[in-house]
């Protein structure tokens, strides 16, 4: 069942927001301005549009897999995170980890837009954690890739 978020279009020129195809989990967010990347270089790109998340949901700002294909450009702090209670425009880090400096046009699908419910912790300070099989090995520690030592 969808949920309602409100939008405002900070530039009434572009579309707004939408899935792709049925079942998507990301609607697109395209560029409102013109930018160039230079290869290991970043920029902020903005998107034309404010929203409204009701509380206990967030907007998260993923990579677009096309654009880190073909060009090498991602989301720099994937996924950018649009708390419910941010109220101005939706701008995206992207960095270019291609060779050659990439070019983003005006109306370009940028990144995708998931909203997801989210959960509030409480934190309760404690002496000892329960053991776990895994216990605290971390980065790398599980294996999995044939250049990890085992």
């Amino acid at each position: 069942m969808p949920i309602d978020v409100q939008l405002m279009m900070l530039d009434p020129d572009l579309p707004v927001p939408a899935y792709a195809h049925p079942g998507d989990a990301g609607a697109d967010l395209l560029a409102a301005e013109a930018a160039e990347i230079p290869a290991g270089g970043w920029v902020i790109v903005r998107t034309g549009i404010a929203i409204a998340l009701p509380d206990g949901y967030v907007g998260l700002v993923h990579p677009r897999s096309g654009l880190a294909a073909r060009l090498g450009v991602t989301v720099l702090n994937a996924p950018g995170t649009v708390d419910s209670g941010y109220r101005g425009e939706i701008r995206v880090n992207l960095i270019n980890h291609g060779p050659a400096p990439a070019k983003i046009e005006r109306g370009d699908r940028i990144a995708q837009l998931v909203v997801q419910r989210v959960e509030r912790a409480a934190f309760a300070v404690t002496d000892t954690l329960d053991v776990t099989s895994r216990g605290a090995g971390g980065h790398g520690s599980t294996g999995g890739h044939s250049a990890l030592a085992e």
